[in-house]
C-alpha cells in the first residue's frame, strides 16, 4: 500500500538501466574490489563502469598482461600471498563487504595453500576503520567511489597509514604499492579519510557463543545502532520458506530473533543464501526491531542484524539445532558475541534427543548426496573436502 502500480512499473524499468552488476554494495562489487586488493586484476578493473570505453581498453591491456606473466613467470601463488590476503581484508573491512567473504576469501586462501580463520578478521577488523558506506546501508553507490578515486585511492589511504602491505607483486607486474602511488581521495563524503571514518571498526563483525562455538559472521556495517545489541524470543524455522511465510503472514513481530536452520553447506545442501526472507524483514518494517540468525548465507546486500554462517551448524547437531520457540537469544555485536539463554543441563537433554530431520533427507549416492559428505564448515570457505 506503499506505491501505486505504475510507481513500481517505474522503478522496475529504471531501476538498472546499463550494464554491469548491481551497483550496491553486493558480493559482486566486493569480490571485485578485493580482487582488485589481492592484486589479481588491473588496476582500477573493479569499479570502471561495464559501458565506459575504458573497460575495453582493460580487457585489452588483460591480455598483455597475461602474456607478459607468462614471460616474466610470474604465477597465482606469487601474488596470491599471506600478505595479499591481509590486504583484501583491510580492504573488506573498510568497504563494509559482503558477509560472503567469509566464505570466498577462505577458499581462495585454501587454494592458495594458506590457511584463514575467522579470528584474522576479527583482528583486521579491530584495526581497520570502515570508511565508505553504500547502498542499501548508505546512500552512496559504485560509481560514486570510482569517481572518488577508486580502490586504488582507498588502497592508498589505508597505507599512508600502515593498514595495507604496499610490497606485494600484482598481476601488472607492479607492487600494489607502485599501482596505488599518487592516487588520491577525490570525494571524502564517499571515501572517509581514516582521521575521520564511518567507525573506527571495520564493517564485518565475526560472532561466538555457545550459539555459534566455532562462529558466525554479521555485516555490522549494515546493522541499526539499536540493533547492535539485542535480546528477543526465538521464532524456529526449519528451512527457509516456511521463515517466509510466517514473516509476509505478518506473524514475526518486534524483539523476536528470526532462526532459521538446516540451510548450511551439509544441511542445505549447498548454503543457499536467505535473501528473500532478510528482504522480506526489511520490507514488512521490522529492520531495526527484528534480528536473524541462520547456517546459511546471505545476498552481499543484505541490511539489518544478520548473522549467517553459524557453525557448527544444525545438520550436524550444533547448538542451532536445538534452538525451540520462545528460547531468549542474546545478540552483542560490539563484544562478539551471540547466545542462547538455555541452561547448559538442558541443551545436554535437548541433544539427547535430538535426531537428523527427515527434511534433509537425499537420495542415497545422488550427486548432493555426494557433495554432502564432501563439504566442510563454511568457517573454511565450505569447500569440498
Amino acid at each position: 500500500g506503499l506505491m501505486t502500480e505504475e510507481e513500481l512499473a517505474e522503478f522496475e524499468h529504471t531501476a538498472n538501466p546499463g550494464g554491469g552488476s548491481c551497483a550496491m554494495m553486493g558480493t559482486a562489487n566486493t569480490m571485485n574490489i578485493l580482487a582488485e586488493a589481492l592484486g589479481m586484476s588491473l588496476t582500477d578493473a573493479a569499479l570502471t563502469p561495464a559501458f565506459f570505453g575504458a573497460r575495453l581498453a582493460l580487457a585489452r591491456e588483460a591480455g598483455h598482461k597475461v602474456l607478459e606473466m607468462h614471460r616474466r613467470n610470474i604465477l597465482p601463488r606469487d601474488i596470491l600471498t599471506m600478505k595479499a590476503i591481509e590486504n583484501a581484508l583491510a580492504v573488506d573491512m573498510a568497504i563494509g563487504g559482503s558477509t560472503n567473504t567469509a566464505l570466498h576469501l577462505p577458499a581462495i586462501a585454501r587454494e592458495a595453500g594458506l590457511e584463514l580463520p575467522l579470528d584474522r578478521f576479527t583482528a583486521v577488523a579491530e584495526r581497520t576503520p570502515h570508511l565508505t558506506l553504500w547502498k542499501p546501508a548508505g546512500r552512496h553507490f559504485a560509481r560514486d567511489m570510482y569517481d572518488a578515486g577508486g580502490v586504488a585511492a582507498l588502497m592508498n589511504e589505508l597505507a599512508a597509514h600502515g593498514l595495507v602491505h604496499t610490497d606485494c607483486m600484482t598481476v601488472t607486474g607492479r607492487t600494489i604499492g607502485e599501482n596505488i602511488a599518487g592516487r588520491e581521495i577525490l570525494d571524502r563524503e564517499v571515501i572517509h579519510p581514516v582521521e575521520a571514518p564511518i567507525n573506527p571498526r571495520g564493517g564485518l563483525a565475526v560472532l561466538y557463543g555457545n550459539l555459534a562455538p566455532e562462529g558466525a559472521v554479521v555485516k555490522s556495517a549494515a546493522v541499526a545502532p539499536e540493533m547492535m545489541v539485542h535480546a528477543g524470543p526465538a521464532r524456529v524455522f526449519d528451512r527457509e520458506e516456511p521463515a517466509l511465510r510466517a514473516i509476509l503472514n505478518g506473524e514475526i513481530k518486534p524483539g523476536d530473533v528470526v532462526v532459521i536452520r538446516y540451510e548450511g553447506p551439509k544441511g542445505g545442501p549447498g548454503m543457499r543464501e536467505m535473501l528473500m526472507p532478510t528482504s522480506a524483514i526489511i520490507g514488512m518494517g521490522l529492520g531495526r526491531s527484528v534480528a536473524l540468525v541462520t547456517d546459511g548465507r546471505f545476498s552481499g546486500a543484505t541490511q539489518g542484524a544478520c548473522i549467517g554462517h553459524v557453525t557448527p551448524e544444525a545438520y550436524l547437531g550444533g547448538p542451532i539445532a536445538l534452538v525451540q520457540e520462545g528460547d531468549t537469544i542474546r545478540i552483542d555485536i560490539p563484544a562478539g558475541t551471540v547466545t542462547l539463554d538455555v541452561p547448559e543441563e538442558d541443551l545436554a537433554a535437548r541433544r539427547a534427543r535430538w535426531r537428523v530431520p527427515e527434511i534433509t533427507a537425499l537420495k542415497p549416492g545422488s550427486l548432493l548426496e555426494r557433495y554432502r559428505r564432501a563439504v566442510g564448515p563454511a568457517t573454511r570457505g565450505a569447500v569440498l573436502e
